[in-house]
């Protein structure tokens, strides 16, 4: 099984190299997606797979059916759409949209699972179960997986699977990590309105621009002293509006943050702690605020068996010189956590850094860039945990 997977993907990787980069010179922001999905669909349905459009607005799916449709159901899920940011890559296969680039390596996503599904429509040997394929739009406003969840996506699906490039690690490496993979990440508005008054008589106005440095300080400082060590919190307040004139005392100020974190407890009590802390500020100075908190999506938990699976699939392809254990979750969000409050699911890190150390921009950098290699190391590792999820004693040694 392994090495047909293997000789399919060198056969067709020419092929998945034109897909990216033709991805890459088409981004499309969230929810707009329209000419990736129709490029999505037509790739899908010249593999034979039953392909389904306009789902979650912009997403697409596409189905792999097995040999007994009544086994276990696996998704395989890919978000597709790019960012504003301006590319500076000078890639001959650069972004032709000023303002829009594939920054975070959803083309390569993509392309991943368009491979996937490429190579095992192609096995000589039926997969045991069905899989559908997930091509997501929106995932940067986190909001692509709800779409997706709301039209039915997960209706019957047991597990699910992704990656994520990974610009940290070398190309062709597969970063494995139990747990917690990403953050809990929310979003969070303060408005604090006080009195407005001449800026030459303080004493006679509530300066909503000085309560609110006091609210920002506050946060900060009590996230040391309140918030449990071993339990991450990273609060950023990104935009400050408020004030009218140089000389007039403001009597409204509004913060829009982000707020991150990893532990469950933390996660649910965190809405409270910001108000305790926001009203002890603007209470003695006469100051009214109100407190906007959104749930944005919750950590990306990687099921433990999934994982292993995946880790013993990535070693039995590659050896244990190309597998790295990820020791330390990350901050960022990933709105692939939503799918695992409908099933479980693990999300391995795919390298995609070059040789050249000074050249691996980070994610969401306009200079972003992968070493196209990666693509090859994607697809096996993918397609092969995907053939091996059937035999669920795979964990307990190598993949059959």
């Amino acid at each position: 099984m392994l090495s047909q997977i293997k000789a399919i993907s060198e056969k067709i990787a020419p092929r998945l190299i034109e897909i990216r980069r033709h991805l890459h010179s088409h981004p499309e922001l969230s929810g707009q997606e329209y000419q990736t999905a129709a490029y999505i669909a037509g790739v899908l349905s010249s593999c034979g797979l039953r392909v389904q459009e306009l789902v979650g607005k912009t997403g697409v799916i596409g189905e792999l059916e097995g040999s007994d449709p009544n086994r276990r159901l696996l998704a395989i899920r890919s978000d597709m759409d790019a960012l504003p940011i301006h590319e500076l890559t000078e890639l001959e296969f650069a972004s032709s949209k000023p303002g829009i680039m594939h920054a975070c390596g959803h083309d390569v996503h993509t392309t991943i699972g368009l491979g996937t599904a490429m190579v095992l429509s192609q096995l000589e040997s039926p997969l045991a179960g069905s899989i559908r394929f997930l091509f997501q739009p929106a995932e940067e406003t986190a909001q692509g997986a709800r779409w997706m969840i709301a039209d039915g996506v997960m209706e019957g699906v047991d597990a699910i699977f992704s990656q994520h490039v990974y610009p940290v690690i070398p190309a062709g490496t597969i970063g494995i990590r139990y747990g917690a993979l990403t953050a809990a990440a929310d979003d969070l508005e303060i408005v604090i309105t006080g009195e407005s008054g001449h800026g030459a008589r303080p004493h006679e106005a509530i300066d909503a621009i000085w309560i609110a440095s006091q609210v920002i300080t506050t946060l900060q400082q009590s996230i040391s002293r309140t918030q449990n060590p071993l339990h991450p919190v990273v609060l950023t307040i990104g935009q400050i509006s408020g004030g009218r004139a140089a000389n007039v005392i403001a009597d409204r100020v509004k913060l829009l943050g982000t707020v991150r974190s990893l532990h469950p407890d933390t996660h649910q009590h965190l809405p409270q702690w910001i108000e305790d802390i926001v009203a002890a500020v603007c209470q003695p100075y006469g100051a009214n605020y109100q407190i906007n908190y959104r749930r944005g999506v919750p950590s990306v938990m990687n099921d433990l068996e999934l994982t292993q699976l995946t880790e013993v699939c990535a070693e039995d392809a590659w050896g244990s010189d190309r597998i790295q254990l990820i020791l330390e979750p990350s901050l960022g969000a990933e709105d692939f956590a939503l799918y695992l409050e409908h099933a479980v699911g693990t999300m391995f890190r795919l390298g995609v850094g070059g040789t050249d150390r000074s050249q691996n921009y980070p994610l969401h950098h306009p200079k972003f860039d992968v070493d196209e290699t990666a693509i090859t190391t994607g697809v096996v590792t993918m397609a092969y945990a995907a053939c091996c999820y059937w035999q669920r004693a795979c964990p307990l040694g190598k993949a059959p």
